[in-house]
């Protein structure tokens, strides 16, 4: 499976956005340019092991979070990030998300058995 950069990049954005962090100060922190950190982060840069490292550091996330999408070894991953997305979701909301949560599985289920 090959990496997917613009899928690590737009996690990268959303974890420094999450942090309240900048492109400029993540840049700072990791010892990269602005603009290579803007690269990165719209995926037209392929990002070293080494720069991952730091930057996943320095937004105190797991380097799985950022490389799930190429990982076939994500859920909890993604259970994580399921999580994340319905925490403030009222009550009427978490009904409707999880209603339409078993309908999918159901239906991703069937398919799969036809």
């Amino acid at each position: 499976m090959k990496l997917d950069y613009k899928a690590i990049g737009q996690r990268i954005k959303e974890a420094r956005a999450r942090n309240g962090v900048s492109q400029e100060q993540l840049a700072e922190k990791v010892g990269l340019s602005t603009a290579h950190t803007s690269h990165i982060e719209t995926g037209n840069t392929k990002v070293s092991l080494p720069a991952l490292v730091q930057i996943a550091n320095a937004l105190n996330v797991s380097m799985d979070e950022l490389i799930c999408d190429s990982s076939v070894k994500a859920k909890p991953v993604f259970e994580n990030e399921i999580t994340r997305t319905v925490q403030d979701c009222d009550e009427h909301e978490i009904r409707i998300i999880s209603d339409t949560v078993i309908a999918l599985k159901s239906s991703l289920r069937k398919r799969n058995c036809d």
